[in-house]
């Protein structure tokens, strides 16, 4: 089979990026995906030379500092920071380097934290960023906006970013110091079972809403965009079209592990956003949906878990 081109995928050791690695579609391209060690995206000048040496057809940005809502709580600074220099650095380096087109991925934090729902993308930087997530939201809009300079710029440069919902899968992070929202309820009611719990703590009230992918569907919307990478609009939310409230996603989970003890409420805990759904008027128009529903993608994501880290 004739490879379709080169794409070098930063952040090849994340969630996203092992799941695109991992994904049947994965041998029609040439990847190359380096690991942290041998390319430091902070150094520019390492940054600059290595994509330089690679000539790849397609990046996809997929590298950054992520965690939940309590590591970002507890590192501002180092979300901040180390994103920015990440963002800059690989869409700099790319530009110096002359790749022509490059994907960018964004968060859905980066929109505003009181504004009407679903998020268009048209609402970035019209209000006020949700607190507890603040420092990876700017840096995430940071890069968004450099690539959409360098279009401006010069139109032989067609660097495009896609603003994902939340998205689980194989690959998290199941430690509660890191993990997003649904592996941490996966964890908590697995480890709730094993030790007989009655009780689970639930952060805040539960009512908040949130919209979660399964993340081999991502993968999939990212082969998409590469063989559709002309039609895709500059700026693109990718969602499922439909959230569910915290207290359900802990229902929904414990059917699936099989819990029967009862939830209480901790009102003193953060929650975040109250309500963060994209519109996927765009990706409907483009012609990509997901594939697996949220009962599914949690089947899935806990045999990951339990092969994983339950031997």
């Amino acid at each position: 089979m004739d490879m379709k081109g080169r794409v070098l995928l930063l952040g090849g050791n994340g969630m996203v990026g092992r799941n695109i690695l991992s994904n049947e579609h994965c041998n029609r391209w040439e990847f190359l995906s380096p690991k942290s060690k041998d390319l430091n995206l902070v150094d520019f000048e390492s940054t600059l030379n290595f994509i330089t040496k690679a000539k790849p057809d397609f990046i996809i940005n997929a590298a950054g500092i992520v965690g939940g809502i309590k590591a970002n709580i507890n590192n501002p600074v180092n979300f901040l920071v180390k994103n920015i220099d990440i963002g800059r650095n690989l869409v700099i380096a790319a530009r110096q380097a002359g790749v022509k087109k490059l994907i960018n991925l964004g968060a859905s934090c980066m929109y505003p934290r009181n504004i009407s729902n679903p998020l268009k993308e048209d609402m970035l930087l019209s209000g006020e960023l949700e607190p507890t997530n603040e420092g990876y939201a700017l840096a995430k809009i940071m890069t968004a906006r450099l690539c959409q300079y360098i279009n401006s710029e010069d139109s032989q440069f067609h660097y495009k970013t896609i603003i994902p919902c939340n998205i689980y899968g194989c690959f998290d992070k199941f430690d509660p110091e890191r993990s997003h929202l649904v592996p941490a309820i996966i964890k908590k009611l697995h480890q709730a079972i094993v030790n007989k719990d009655e009780l689970v703590e639930i952060w805040g009230d539960g009512l908040a809403r949130r919209e979660f992918m399964y993340a081999d569907d991502f993968a999939d919307a990212i082969f998409y965009s590469l063989d559709n990478f002309d039609q895709m609009p500059q700026l693109i939310n990718i969602g499922v079209g439909k959230d569910h409230s915290i207290n359900e996603y802990y229902e929904i989970v414990a059917r699936v592990l099989g819990y029967k003890g009862s939830f209480i409420h901790n009102h003193d805990k953060p929650v975040g956003m109250q309500k963060k759904l994209v519109s996927i008027k765009k990706q409907t128009s483009w012609g990509w949906k997901p594939k697996t529903e949220l009962k599914e993608g949690i089947q899935k994501t806990y045999h990951y878990f339990l092969k994983e880290f339950e031997q």
